[in-house]
């Protein structure tokens, strides 16, 4: 697979791996030894970023919709993310609040199909 593939399965930001993943296809086998075993510089990027769009949307608990309304669209590390979340901003206070309002309403949604089934 395509490097850009395999770095979005892994949740990773492909521009901070090493040259050599992003000069080479992955193959499945090799993909999977990834995942299951991952060299040090895999977990280091897992653990301390920077972190892609959907990683870092994921973390803050909002959409990657929200994240671009407050003005995120660069990838953060783990400790830009834990700063904002120590010290919300107004714009990730009001995008956490329409995330748990949609997730209620997809919750409530599944239930009534659940029932009229």
């Amino acid at each position: 697979m395509k490097p850009a593939t395999a770095a979005k399965k892994l949740g990773i930001y492909l521009p901070a791996t090493p040259q050599e993943f992003q000069d080479n296809d992955i193959t499945r086998g090799g993909f999977n030894e990834l995942q299951e075993n991952p060299p040090e510089w895999l977990a280091e990027l897992r653990r301390n970023g920077p972190h892609p769009r959907p990683v870092v949307a994921h973390k803050l608990g909002v959409s990657i919709s929200g994240l671009a309304r407050g003005g995120i669209t660069d990838p953060l590390t783990t400790a830009e993310i834990t700063a904002l979340l120590q010290s919300p901003p107004d714009w990730l206070v009001a995008e956490r609040s329409t995330m748990a309002r949609v997730r209620a309403e997809e919750k409530r949604a599944k239930e009534a199909r659940r029932a009229k089934d």
